[in-house]
């Protein structure tokens, strides 16, 4: 209620039933909440339109020299056979039908917040609505049962002049409140109209998106009875191919050529932006020799937590490890195939998450033989993250990403025995271990 009424009523004690009726009338008005229903702000500025094609046009750019050089890796493969090779199609198809079923429970998310908002909105609404309707009924039983004297009546009514001049005065005040309340009043019932309509058209979009779920799921029991099917059948194959020392060397060694290349290529990106210093790491480099072929197994609980970009070498001790599990294999100890780990093994179930140990950019993010999906991060600084044997990737070339952030799912695709995650880390190109730099605690 505002103040004049306000001051109007505590100096009317002994006001007419007329009087009291047509302030009751307005103090219906005090039950409206009109900030339930206030505009959404928004305080960042848009991009303009320079700066959106700037960066699509730089995306696409990205893209295109990744996928020249997956195109030179694939005629790389072909030059040899391997068993693996055949689960290549299969585990793309997996992954991407992860990827966007990923995607599409992130939109679902959203649909069902904005519908939660829209019901408590509604909610609100129909209280306010509720309690006006109340004041409404109380106000017409009152005039039913002692009339209401209007103006004309007033004015005939031959008492003191005066006194009639402040009833009509209080009349002109009450009958203006009694025009915004009205107004207002429709305002409320026009937005109940939106509400409805908003409601509407996000509970249809919510069932579209449900319908397309349920269609990749099925698609994904397919192709996973699918690859299942044919891993029986190339199984000895794959398992007498990882028995062979040259085929591992040379997994490796196209793995490092592609790091090589990422590398070469991120660093001209970089020249031909902003120029800045090189800086200098807080440790030498590891090497295998450097370290006592641990073997113990170890558990890691913890995962990275969201975190802001940040420079890479200072995150040295703070890190976390991508995915919950069992560190089976540490980097320097040796390969039952031969050879030394370049990186870490951790077992860890199917399906279960795995995420970016820091902000970056996704570089990679293909099947590869030997490591299965693959995804590559660049933290900046000539340091990337590889991450192998994923059941899916989530998160696709030129994406940035948080620490924090999943970016794809552990499994066995490529061919590996156990479901898990290979994890490596690399400076200008030389795998170092990734032990010196995450707190298992």
């Amino acid at each position: 209620m505002n103040a004049p009424l306000q001051a109007l009523l505590r100096k009317q004690p002994n006001a007419t039933p007329s009087r009291t009726r047509l302030l009751a009338f307005a103090l219906a008005a005090s039950f409206l909440f009109p900030s339930a229903f206030a505009e959404e702000k928004t305080n960042t500025a848009a991009p303009t339109n320079a700066d959106v094609s700037e960066k699509k046009s730089n995306l696409k750019e990205l893209r295109s020299q990744i996928d020249t050089l997956r195109k030179e890796m694939t005629r790389e493969e072909g030059r040899r056979a391997s068993a693996t090779d055949q689960l290549r199609s299969v585990e793309r198809d997996i992954s991407a039908t992860q990827r966007e079923l990923a995607t599409l429970t992130h939109q679902r998310n959203s649909v069902q917040a904005t519908l939660n908002e829209l019901a408590k909105d509604s909610l609100a609404l129909e209280n306010q609505l509720g309690q006006l309707k109340t004041q409404l009924e109380q106000l017409a039983c009152r005039r039913y049962v002692q009339g209401s004297p209007d103006t004309l009546q007033l004015l005939l009514s031959g008492e003191n002049p005066n006194q009639v001049a402040r009833d009509l005065h209080y009349l002109g005040i009450i009958g203006k409140e009694r025009g915004e309340l009205l107004h207002q009043t429709e305002t409320l019932l026009e937005r109940k109209k939106v509400l409805t309509e908003r409601t509407r058209e996000r509970s249809t979009e919510l069932a579209q998106i449900e319908a397309r779920q349920k269609e990749h799921h099925e698609k994904l029991v397919a192709q996973r009875q699918e690859r299942q099917n044919l891993l029986e059948k190339i199984a000895s194959k794959i398992a007498e191919q990882r028995k062979e020392i040259g085929n591992l060397q040379r997994d490796e060694k196209q793995l490092s050529q592609l790091v090589a290349k990422l590398s070469r290529l991120i660093a001209a990106r970089a020249a031909s932006t902003t120029p800045r210093k090189s800086s200098t790491t807080k440790q030498g480099k590891d090497t295998l020799s450097d370290h006592q072929k641990p073997s113990t197994e170890m558990a890691n609980e913890k995962t990275p937590e969201a975190m802001p970009a940040s420079n890479f070498p200072d995150l040295q001790g703070k890190l976390h490890l991508p995915v919950k599990g069992t560190v089976t294999n540490r980097f320097g100890s040796p390969r039952q195939e031969g050879g030394a780990w370049k990186g870490l093994f951790i077992r860890a179930h199917a399906g279960s998450e795995i995420k970016a140990i820091a902000a970056g950019q996704v570089v990679f993010a293909e099947w590869m033989r030997g490591f299965g999906n693959l995804m590559i991060v660049d933290h900046g600084r000539q340091y990337l993250t590889i991450y192998g044997y994923n059941d899916s990737l989530l998160k696709q070339v030129g994406d940035s990403v948080r620490g924090g952030d999943s970016i794809a799912t552990a499994g066995n695709s490529g061919g590996n025995p156990e479901s898990g995650l290979y994890f490596e880390l690399r400076h200008q190109g030389q795998p170092v271990d990734p032990m010196r730099w995450v707190n298992l605690k």
